[in-house]
């Protein structure tokens, strides 16, 4: 590693917060299998395997987090809690508030297609990143680190009932279980124009239709979804 390296990963331990013994972990949570892929001859390892790692630590200390801070949360509401905190849009977010972005090593192909930008890379980074953290310093360490970054999610999730936005989870569980998003229309509305009842299927491929009801079409969207999410769960 050069020097001007070096440096780089220095400013970036402070940003974290967590300064490293071994900065050799911190770089391999850095390196993207794009960029060991070009180039065998300087790295052997890429970041994935820290990135399992790291998704496990992160389950338990946002888990362990949660019942903390919510002890009257059902179990369906602790789930929900923690896949608000830990999908990849967040992580991402979480990502580009450390700039981690900027001190990634990427291949060619992924720097000219603004890989640094990709919320895929950014979230498993992050997830790396805590993985190098926990076999640097152990479980503390890493809890630390991510009780730090996520106390803005957790208060922000205190303040207002987004596991009730049935809809933006019944989208992430679905990218992630079929790899396509939920579908929406109108069934039916009937009464008149100022007390109107909807009634609006969600529907995921072949695999998942429920039908929900409401005063208007959102209302009624969040019902088929919620619906969607149960059969879900009993899948």
């Amino acid at each position: 590693m050069d020097k001007e390296w070096i440096r780089g990963l220095e400013d970036l331990s402070e940003m974290l917060g967590y300064t490293f013994s071994d900065t050799a972990l911190l770089d391999l949570a850095l390196t993207h299998g794009s960029y060991a892929n070009e180039n065998p001859d300087l790295v052997r390892e890429d970041n994935e395997r820290l990135e399992f790692l790291g998704d496990a630590v992160l389950q338990l200390c946002i888990s362990d987090m949660l019942m903390e801070r919510f002890p009257g949360y059902t179990e369906g509401q602790l789930s929900k809690a923690r896949a608000f905190m830990v999908n990849e849009p967040s992580l991402a977010g979480l990502a580009r508030k450390y700039r981690i972005g900027e001190f990634m090593l990427l291949g060619r192909g992924e720097e000219n297609s603004e890989g640094r930008n990709k919320d895929s890379i950014l979230g498993d980074a992050f997830e790396s990143l805590i993985g190098a953290i926990y076999l640097d310093g152990g479980y503390e360490a890493a809890a630390g680190f991510i009780r730090r970054a996520f106390r803005s999610p957790v208060d922000e999730w205190a303040q207002k009932p987004v596991y009730r936005d049935y809809k933006s989870l019944l989208q992430e569980a679905s990218q992630v279980r079929f790899r396509e998003i939920p579908r929406y229309r109108i069934v039916n509305a009937s009464g008149p124009d100022h007390d109107k009842t909807f009634e609006i299927e969600a529907s995921i491929g072949d695999s998942i239709a429920t039908t929900g009801t409401g005063k208007n079409k959102k209302e009624a969207e969040q019902d088929a979804a919620r619906k969607a999410l149960e059969k879900l769960d009993e899948t």
